[in-house]
């Protein structure tokens, strides 16, 4: 069987959710390929090492040999174009000899998690709860300004606890959870930012002849 390493390089440790996803695209394009995936994680380095976005994409091939390279880079207040012309901008820099690919979310990577009912109250732990989640409409999940805050409050309703009891539940750490149980992600083909980076990898799999 075929291999291909991939690294992802993200705002922060949080984003490390991102990676079922893209294990999830690469498999239906690559599905006779085993993928292996990688955290480019450069908090321990000094930051002086790290203080610009050139500097990381840089560490980042250095210290995590691959294939491919994710850039990703929340939207936030931006439009998803600016981003992806920032990330862009940076790479001509680097001039890196393998592809680079944009995850540009919007606004953040949370919004790519508030669709699967069953995965978040798995990722609560409590899967047979009986609280309506109130999931917001996936067609509006770009719109949605905060979806950190939105994805949070939907774990601790879904985990059903007591007010007491929910004083000690870490939502933040159940994202990369939530992420890891779902097993399709294609109802996010509707969003543009998603299809955009799915794109993306259809074009770097063809050029590449993979």
């Amino acid at each position: 069987m075929m291999e291909i390493r991939y690294t992802l390089l993200s705002d922060g440790s949080s984003d490390k959710a991102l990676i079922p996803i893209l294990n999830w695209l690469l498999q239906n394009y690559l599905n006779d390929w085993a993928i292996q995936s990688q955290w480019a994680d450069l908090r321990r380095l000094d930051k002086s090492l790290r203080d610009t976005f050139k500097k990381r994409i840089q560490l980042s091939l250095e210290l995590y040999p691959c294939e491919i390279l994710f850039i990703h880079r929340d939207a936030e207040k931006e439009a998803h174009a600016t981003r992806v012309s920032e990330i862009n901008t940076a790479v001509i820099q680097v001039s890196p000899s393998i592809p680079t690919i944009c995850v540009v979310p919007v606004h953040m990577t949370e919004a790519w998690l508030l669709f699967d009912d069953c995965a978040l109250r798995k990722a609560a732990s409590n899967p047979n709860g009986s609280i309506a989640l109130q999931l917001p409409d996936i067609k509006r999940l770009e719109d949605e300004p905060d979806p950190k805050d939105v994805l949070y409050k939907i774990l601790r309703k879904a985990s059903g606890l007591s007010s007491r009891r929910l004083k000690r539940f870490s939502a933040s750490d159940c994202t990369y959870r939530v992420s890891e149980l779902i097993d399709d992600f294609s109802p996010l083909r509707i969003l543009p930012a998603f299809a955009a980076l799915e794109s993306e990898i259809k074009d770097v799999i063809k050029q590449q002849g993979w």
